[in-house]
């Protein structure tokens, strides 16, 4: 299953967040959106996920327009951990991941046995079992972040999208998300899309990424080709020295200073 965003327009009011955008994820890749603040990086996110409303352009989801399918089929077929998340003080994280079941149940239905296995399943993927009984709110970022990605697993859909998944984590727990999203991606082959600032975790991370400048796409591709000392002074404002990752085969960035 694969997304394609052709051409998205956003207006914030009279302001253009997005000036015909286009962009697309292939089934099994992991795709990173990077660019400054105020580039437009979440607004698109929630554009291709249609939590927020397009001015012009469309989205192709499996080959149909978004617009034209149903919310709870959207939820069957991609998954999204937004930014802001917002739970009861008293929920469980069993509970949390019982969530992710109720775009397959029907009106006033229950979880059967095949949800729960779901739940359970995705709970042992995301190594949260033994925080089955555990409330939301006791746990470490890196927990608490994994129980909500057992919450989009057990969804079961083929696109997960991560709305920087890793702020406000410590670097430890920067690394456990991520790690954790290239095994769900390699594994199960779900494909994923998230935005994400760190640079050098977007490079490592990621199939291809896209690099948005004012509400456009400067560049897209794989990290390797499109990484470079003119992109990061004309996107970043920075002057940067790029090395070679030996071991994860990739570049990686060195600021040196803000270009003047």
């Amino acid at each position: 299953m694969d997304i394609r965003g052709n051409n998205i327009v956003v207006n914030y009011d009279d302001k253009i967040v997005l000036k015909g955008v286009s962009m697309e994820v292939n089934k099994g890749e992991i795709v990173t959106v990077i660019g400054p603040n105020g580039s437009g990086k979440s607004t698109l996110i929630k554009a291709i996920c249609r939590s927020i409303k397009i001015g012009d352009g469309e989205i192709i989801l499996d080959g149909k327009n978004i617009d034209n399918i149903p919310t709870k089929e959207i939820a069957k077929k991609l998954a999204v951990l937004p930014q802001v998340k917002s739970v009861s003080n008293d929920l469980l994280v069993e509970s949390l991941a019982s969530y992710g079941r109720f775009p397959h149940l029907g009106f006033g239905k229950r979880l059967s046995k095949a949800d729960r296995d779901i739940v359970e399943w995705a709970m042992e993927k995301t190594g949260t079992l033994a925080l089955r009984d555990r409330n939301i709110m006791t746990l470490s970022g890196g927990e608490r972040q994994r129980a909500w990605i057992a919450m989009a697993l057990a969804q079961k859909t083929d696109i997960l999208v991560l709305d920087e998944p890793t702020t406000y984590l410590d670097i430890s727990y920067q690394m456990e998300v991520l790690e954790l999203v290239k095994e769900l991606n390699e594994t199960l082959g779900i494909s994923i899309v998230m935005v994400l600032h760190d640079l050098n975790q977007a490079i490592r991370y990621s199939d291809r990424i896209y690099v948005l400048k004012d509400g456009e796409v400067f560049d897209h591709g794989d990290p390797c080709e499109v990484i470079n000392r003119d992109l990061l002074k004309d996107v970043f404002n920075i002057e940067a020295d790029i090395y070679e990752d030996y071991k994860n085969n990739c570049p990686y960035i060195i600021p040196n200073k803000i270009e003047r």
